[in-house]
C-alpha cells in the first residue's frame, strides 16, 4: 500500500525499503506528522545539502540529497496510509521537489566551479543536466493528457526517474566526481524524455 505503481527503479530498491520503515515508525507511534509537513522537512535537508558544495564538501552534500530523497517517499506514503491524499498536498510536494532538482545539479555544478574553474564542458553539461532533468518532470506531468502517467505507459520506465536521478548526484558526490554525475544526468534525462516523447505520440496516435 506504500508503494507507487510509478517507483523508479532506485525507490523500488532501496528508497522504499527505508522510507517505509520511517512511515510505519510514524503511524505505529501516531506522532502527528502530516504529509506536508514531511514535503517540507524533505524539502529543507535537500536545500542543506547546497551550502555544503559551496564548502567543498562534497560527499556530506551528496549524503543529505539521498536522505532528501528517502524522505521524499514518506509524505506520498502517509497520505496513503491514512487517506489523506490532496490536490493540494501534490501540487506542493511536487513544486518543492523541482527547488531541490535544481539546487542539487547546480550545487554540483558550483562545486565543480570552485574546485577546478570555469569551462565550457562544465557550462555544456550543468545546463544539460537542469533542463533534463526539468524535460523529465515536465513530460510525466504534460503526459497525463492521454489519461494515464506515462511512466506506466510503453517499455520505457524507470531509469531517468527523480531517485534515479538524485542517486547519480549521491553516488557521484561522494567521491566529488561532478562532472560524470552531469553528464550521467543529462544522457539519462534526454534519452528517456526523447524515447518516452516518440512512445507516447506512436501509442497515442
Amino acid at each position: 500500500m506504500l508503494r507507487k505503481s510509478t517507483d523508479g527503479w532506485i525507490s523500488s530498491l532501496i528508497n522504499r525499503r527505508f522510507s517505509s520503515r520511517i512511515t510505519n515508525l510514524i503511524l505505529e507511534k501516531n506522532w502527528q506528522i502530516t504529509p506536508n509537513q514531511m514535503s517540507f522537512i524533505s524539502f529543507l535537508v535537500g536545500v542543506l545539502a547546497f551550502p555544503f558544495y559551496l564548502l567543498k564538501v562534497p560527499w556530506i552534500a551528496g549524503i543529505l540529497v539521498q536522505v532528501s530523497s528517502v524522505l521524499d517517499g514518506v509524505d506520498g506514503e502517509l497520505a496513503r496510509a491514512r487517506n489523506v491524499s490532496s490536490n493540494w498536498g501534490a501540487f506542493f510536494d511536487t513544486m518543492l521537489d523541482r527547488f531541490v532538482d535544481i539546487l542539487a545539479v547546480l550545487g554540483l555544478s558550483l562545486y565543480g566551479y570552485l574546485k577546478d574553474g570555469p569551462s565550457l564542458s562544465l557550462l555544456f553539461w550543468s545546463v544539460l543536466a537542469v533542463s533534463g532533468s526539468l524535460m523529465v518532470s515536465y513530460l510525466h506531468s504534460v503526459g497525463k493528457v492521454f489519461g494515464t502517467h506515462p511512466a506506466l505507459v510503453g517499455k520505457l520506465s524507470g531509469f531517468a526517474s527523480r531517485d534515479v536521478r538524485l542517486f547519480v548526484v549521491f553516488v557521484f558526490s561522494l567521491f566529488g566526481m561532478y562532472l560524470p554525475a552531469l553528464v550521467v544526468i543529462s544522457i539519462l534525462s534526454y534519452v528517456y524524455t526523447t524515447g518516452k516523447f516518440v512512445e507516447l505520440l506512436v501509442l497515442n496516435r
